[in-house]
């Protein structure tokens, strides 16, 4: 039986119930003491009750047998009538799903009426088809730069093969080092792609973690990339212990160092490390010089495949455009925040807030 049905006979049960309770009070209260045989239903007795001048216990089990039909039919009815209206934001609900089902996520229910328990379901159903859509639609974004960065490096290297192939007489160890050059790009795109699946499924072990020892770890690694630039590299700090992916964790230091190293001012730029623990939580601060940025421009840099400036292709550090992305999807698998912020003379300050140890 439909739901409709069964809250139908639910309502007409109760109604019958109802009606026979309240004959049995007047049976109790009122005509005990009248012999049962008066009180007995016949059916000459039938037509009697519907005529005003006839009364008494004589009719009243044929008026009861009456009154009873009628709550039955009644309460049929009226409940058919109502579990119809009841049910009416619930058949919304599954066109919406359905229509959700068939790839339709841009149909909202907006149930109208007042604040019920279906109107809650209903704007939580809305809610979720709202984060559905935005997450497709940014998985399809996803996707679109993905295979658009891969295609770069793939279309460098099949070009070179083709000019190696019809022209035999060109200098080997160039074709060799740009090809290599590509594959490296195509590698640590792919690379990037895996970490940022893997940091957004959550599939990881967490443990205890020093963000200051990593920060120190990131820092030595990138030395030599900022000498090179003539970048002053300084971490600062004490002892933040918070429990996470140690390797999530030195990748987020890194690339958050690497970033700050490469986005700055052509010489005589800073890069500080900043590590502390606050209010029972852990905090990582990266700041460096580099050019203004403009505030709107700011909040799109952790979106993937973003840049803030166009960078040459052929600087090993350059990176594929996910460092910031995979770092925000570290920090949100791990439970904290990150706060952008463009500093008023340029360059970028990027703060992140992760959970401390229990014992914090």
């Amino acid at each position: 039986m439909s739901v409709r049905l069964r809250l139908t006979l639910s309502y007409a049960g109760f109604v019958l119930l109802a009606g026979a309770l309240l004959l049995g009070a007047v049976w109790v209260f009122l005509l005990r003491g009248t012999p049962a045989r008066v009180l007995l239903p016949t059916p000459s007795n039938i037509l009697r009750v519907f005529d005003p001048s006839n009364f008494g216990p004589i009719v009243f089990g044929s008026a009861a047998l009456v009154v009873l039909v009628f709550l039955l039919i009644f309460g049929l009815l009226g409940g058919w009538i109502l579990a119809g209206r009841m049910l009416t934001p619930l058949t919304r609900i599954t066109d919406a799903t359905r229509k959700a089902a068939n790839g339709s996520l841009s149909h909202r229910i907006r149930l109208p009426g007042r604040e019920d328990e279906f109107r809650e379901l209903a704007d939580a159903f809305d809610t979720m088809l709202e984060q559905l859509e935005s997450h497709f639609a940014e998985q399809q974004r996803f996707a679109a730069n993905a295979s658009h960065e891969l295609r770069t490096p793939l279309a460098i290297s099949r070009t070179l093969l083709d000019v190696a192939r019809n022209d035999p007489a060109r200098g080997q160890d160039e074709l060799i080092e740009r090809l290599h050059t590509a594959t490296t790009r195509a590698i640590d795109l792919t690379e990037a792609l895996l970490l940022l699946s893997r940091s957004d499924r959550g599939s990881f072990t967490r443990e205890p973690v020093d963000l200051s020892l990593l920060a120190e770890e990131a820092a030595e690694t990138l030395l030599p990339l900022a000498e090179r630039r003539r970048i002053t590299l300084e971490v600062t700090g004490e002892t933040t212990q918070t429990v996470a992916s140690a390797t999530l964790m030195l990748r987020m230091v890194t690339n958050l160092v690497q970033n700050a190293i490469v986005h700055n001012i052509p010489t005589g730029g800073t890069v500080t490390v900043h590590t502390e623990s606050q209010h029972g939580g852990s905090v990582l601060r990266v700041e460096n010089t580099g050019p203004p940025l403009p505030p709107e421009l700011v909040p799109t840099l952790i979106e993937p495949f973003q840049r803030a400036t166009e960078r040459v292709r052929t600087d090993e550090h350059v990176g594929v455009g996910l460092g910031l992305a995979i770092v925000h999807s570290i920090v949100r698998a791990h439970d904290g925040t990150l706060d952008l912020a463009p500093r008023p003379a340029g360059g970028l300050l990027v703060t992140i807030r992760l959970p401390g140890t229990p014992d914090d």
